[in-house]
């Protein structure tokens, strides 16, 4: 975990959450690269048949998502997928964010390029940098009592995203991020609001309905049928890869 970036939720927004919710919060500006994620009282975790770092994998057609991520989640992903070939499902049982913005993104966008799907099942928690990585599902499923959370970072300097431009690069990099993952510009303009809605040392908490409206989804999703190991992984809409470079240092 990086150092001397570690913040307590503040009463007030404590009493506002869920049952003993606590966030730990940051971005990163220029080189620095900080954390990003909401606590929240755990989810129940399966055991799996493999572990990668966050990752568990239920069986060759599934993996479930249940811990942070950090800078070397995108190398541990890597080598689950070279393993289980045929994963085709990731479930979010308990995702609390990132410890590296940086990476996060960059696993987001390995999510998407293997076209694999992701699903909130009921009872699943996907929180801060945790709701970059749900939208990058080929197929983005999530059932009823399924609960999500999102805040505003805040860099070293104490900033958040409102102090900055929204065309500077501290900003713009999720914009153009959600836009890989299927938003067409207003769509992410207005999400992107959306998490920054509330202040870094806080949380705004929602349901499986307001994600599902985000994601153009009317009803509740189908409850998922994983395909068999040896079945092709799902098919997906190629969307443009930007190598952001800098930008996302």
């Amino acid at each position: 975990m990086r150092a001397g970036l570690a913040f307590v939720l503040p009463l007030a927004a404590l009493l506002a959450a869920p049952a003993a919710a606590q966030v730990a919060d940051g971005a990163y500006a220029g080189g620095a690269v900080a954390e990003r994620f909401v606590h929240a009282p755990p989810a129940p975790i399966p055991a799996g048949i493999a572990a990668y770092g966050p990752f568990r994998v239920i069986d060759p057609a599934r993996a479930a998502l249940v811990d942070v991520t950090d800078e070397r989640t995108p190398a541990q992903f890597a080598a689950m997928l070279r393993d289980y070939p045929g994963l085709a499902m990731l479930e979010m049982v308990d995702c609390p964010g990132t410890y590296d913005d940086r990476a996060n993104l960059r696993l987001g966008r390995m999510i998407r390029a293997a076209g694999i799907a992701t699903y909130v099942p009921s009872g699943g928690s996907v929180r801060s940098g945790g709701v970059e990585l749900f939208l990058a599902g080929a197929e983005r499923l999530v059932d009823d009592g399924a609960e999500f959370a999102v805040h505003a970072w805040s860099d070293e300097d104490g900033l958040e995203a409102s102090d900055y431009a929204v065309t500077a690069p501290e900003n713009h990099k999720y914009l153009i991020y959600y836009r890989e993952m299927g938003m067409d510009g207003p769509a992410a303009q207005a999400f992107y609001a959306m998490t920054n809605s509330v202040p870094f040392g806080g949380a705004r908490w929602f349901g499986a309905a307001e994600m599902r409206r985000w994601l153009g989804q009317e009803t509740a999703s189908p409850p998922p049928q994983p395909a068999p190991a040896s079945a092709p992984k799902l098919a997906y809409l190629a969307l443009p890869y930007l190598d952001l470079g800098a930008g996302l240092h």
